[in-house]
């Protein structure tokens, strides 16, 4: 006779942030992946070095790919391809002083995905002198059909929840 099984919940536990320093072990220890731990850091390495020469341009941009001396950066929008564009025989000409190869700059626009967490939307606070004035105005309008719309527009800013 078999005995039944019994269920055994998953552990949830809170995960720390992977660190580099443990993906780099994790590359490291996996046989496949080792050998592509050496191209990561040389790309993290070029990509550093090109983020140096041109930080503010740059902060958007990506190192796609580093072969046969001719580099390929992405860009989030035309806009910052056409002005990275204007700066690439400075970047050429830097990259060539920190010792990298390069002999052509393409760019590549790639428009991200939107963000996952939109940005919180700024809730404009009424003083109280606004306030009692608002609701001085509800009390003085005459109740007419043709203030209806007036009054609930008023009387939803009085009462608007304040923090």
């Amino acid at each position: 006779m078999s005995r039944p099984s019994t269920f055994v919940p998953a552990r949830t536990t809170l995960r720390k942030k992977p660190t580099s320093r443990g993906i780099t072990d994790f590359l490291q220890n996996h046989d496949k992946m080792a050998a592509l731990l050496p191209s990561i850091t040389r790309m993290m390495t070029l990509q550093a070095d090109c983020a140096a020469t041109l930080p503010a341009m740059f902060a958007g941009c990506a190192v796609l790919q580093f072969e046969s001396n001719q580099l390929v950066l992405s860009t989030p929008n035309a806009a910052l391809a056409s002005k990275l564009k204007q700066q690439l025989p400075k970047l050429q000409d830097a990259l060539l002083q920190r010792g990298w190869q390069v002999n052509a700059i393409r760019l590549k626009v790639q428009v991200g995905r939107p963000r996952d967490n939109p940005l919180p939307q700024k809730q404009l606070r009424l003083p109280d002198p606004a306030v009692s004035a608002l609701t001085q105005l509800e009390t003085t309008l005459e109740n007419t059909p043709r203030n209806a719309t007036l009054l609930s527009a008023i009387h939803a800013l009085a009462n608007r929840p304040r923090s």
